[in-house]
This record gives C-alpha cells, sequence and structure tokens, in this order.
C-alpha cells in the first residue's frame, strides 16, 4: 500500500504562484510515475502533468511554460511549481502515484486563484 499526502495548496492572486508537494509512503517501487490531476468546480477531472521515475514529463498544453513538475526520489516526494497561475487554474489539486497494475490518489489540495 502506498499513502500520498498532499500540501501547499492555498489562495494566491492571479500572477502569482504556488508550489504543491506530495509524499509518498509505504511500498515504493522505484520504476513508477507520479503525477498531478486538477478538478475545477463543474467540471471534469483535468490531467495536468506527470513525471517518471527516470524523470521524463509531460504537461497538459495550458500549463507549459507555466508549471515544472519534479521529484526527489530520495524522499519519494513530487514537487509541482505553479507560476503565473490565474482563475482557470483554480480548482482541486490531486496527486497520484502510478506502477505497474497499481494506482493510488491522494485526498487533494485546494488551489484558489483570485483575479
Amino acid at each position: 500500500q502506498v499513502q500520498l499526502v498532499e500540501s501547499g495548496g492555498g489562495l494566491v492572486q492571479a500572477g502569482g504562484s504556488l508550489r504543491l508537494s506530495c509524499a509518498a509512503s509505504g511500498t515504493i517501487f522505484s520504476f513508477n510515475t507520479m503525477g498531478w490531476y486538477r478538478q475545477a468546480p463543474g467540471k471534469q477531472r483535468e490531467f495536468v502533468a506527470h513525471i517518471t521515475g527516470g524523470g521524463t514529463t509531460i504537461y497538459t498544453d495550458s500549463v507549459k511554460g507555466r508549471f515544472a513538475i519534479s521529484r526527489d526520489n530520495s524522499k519519494n516526494t513530487v514537487y509541482l511549481q505553479m507560476n503565473s497561475l490565474n482563475p482557470d487554474d483554480t480548482g482541486i489539486y490531486y496527486c497520484y502515484y502510478s506502477t505497474a497494475g497499481y494506482r493510488r490518489e491522494g485526498q487533494g489540495t485546494q488551489v484558489t486563484v483570485s483575479s
């Protein structure tokens, strides 16, 4: 079992920055992918970004150039640096951990961007 604890959400003005963290604990396999989804009010969940154990990253188009995902394998932690935030980035951000045949999501952290 893997447990995920997210932190770093909050309220920020448009143009501001936030850094989300997600720490994984439990039985961690080195070959895994960690990433983030988000869900805005009244909208479907949307993929944001992920990073593989080898460091390969993928972003959804709307955050490219503004968000940066990284990880510290020694701490089993993934980070999402979010810059130039705008109100469309508002939502609950969920961290996930994925490896062969197994997936786990966190409880989510709220990000609110005011205009």
